[in-house]
């Protein structure tokens, strides 16, 4: 077993256009509903939703029970003990620069 990447939130980004909370939160909502169509297991998407939305070192505590292999430190690469591939957006990780107030 490698060393334990320890995990940030990610650089701050920009979102392709303005956007507002409500809108952020429907993206987020969107992706963990169709992130198991993307294959991986239920378990493992369910234990990054958990990190994505918890503070940092309880999302780290989250990861490393479930056997969370870290790739990258942002969380935006994983992979589960069978080698599967977890891809995260940032927008579910953090908030982008751009944000704007909702009207």
């Amino acid at each position: 077993m490698g060393s334990v990447k320890k995990i940030r939130k990610p650089k701050p980004w920009k979102h392709t256009q303005p956007i507002t909370k409500a809108e952020l939160m429907k993206l987020r909502e969107e992706f963990w509903d169709t992130s198991p169509h993307y294959g991986g297991r239920k378990e493992i998407w369910d234990a990054l939703r958990a990190a994505a939305e918890a503070d940092i070192s309880l999302a780290q505590a989250i990861v490393d029970s479930a056997g969370v292999i870290v790739q990258n430190n942002d969380l935006t690469v994983c992979y589960d003990e069978r080698g599967a591939k977890y891809e995260l957006p940032k927008y579910v990780l953090s908030e982008p620069t751009n944000m704007v107030e909702d009207n």
